[in-house]
């Protein structure tokens, strides 16, 4: 699978032969195995294997009522986040990046990109941030709106995007 993420070739929705810029995200069909698989590797590596959280926590019922999305660098599989609906607005959720594409600019494309989709919903757009990505949240522009909590043992706070 790590091959295949170094091999995935971002390509435009108008011809799907034709490579993409250098940075790019687009929402994609999770049902659809191959990108279903390319996702879980991305968040396996990031949150898994980096961050030591059980795969029954990170890979969870939500999946497929979410919409995802794949941010690409230079052609190659970078990134992913995915954003659902809940009683509370639109939760924003499991943003991951590959630890060779961070600070590449990705993880801000992936945000904008999915605030574009959802603002225009007029629903809240909320996320729960761990503490070391709460200033990166505060730059797209969200705002800590609750107390310290952890979540798969990782303090997080609650932000919603004003």
């Amino acid at each position: 699978m790590t091959e295949e993420i170094s091999n995935m070739t971002a390509t435009t929705k108008e011809n799907p032969t034709q490579q993409g810029p250098l940075m790019d995200v687009f929402p994609i069909n999770y049902n659809e195995k191959h990108i279903a698989e390319l996702v879980h590797e991305i968040r396996r590596k990031v949150f898994v294997v980096e961050q030591h959280i059980d795969p029954m926590i990170e890979f969870d019922t939500h999946e497929n009522i979410s919409q995802h999305y794949l941010a690409y660098y230079k052609n190659k599989a970078a990134g992913t986040a995915r954003w659902r609906e809940t009683e509370q607005g639109i939760k924003l959720e499991r943003f991951s990046v590959l630890k060779e594409y961070r600070n590449s600019g990705i993880g801000r494309m992936l945000v904008d990109r999915i605030l574009a989709d959802v603002i225009p919903t007029g629903k809240k757009v909320y996320l729960h941030a761990q503490t070391t990505t709460v200033r990166f949240y505060e730059k797209a522009g969200f705002k800590v709106t609750g107390e310290l909590f952890y979540e798969a043992n990782i303090p997080h706070y609650k932000m919603e995007f004003i």
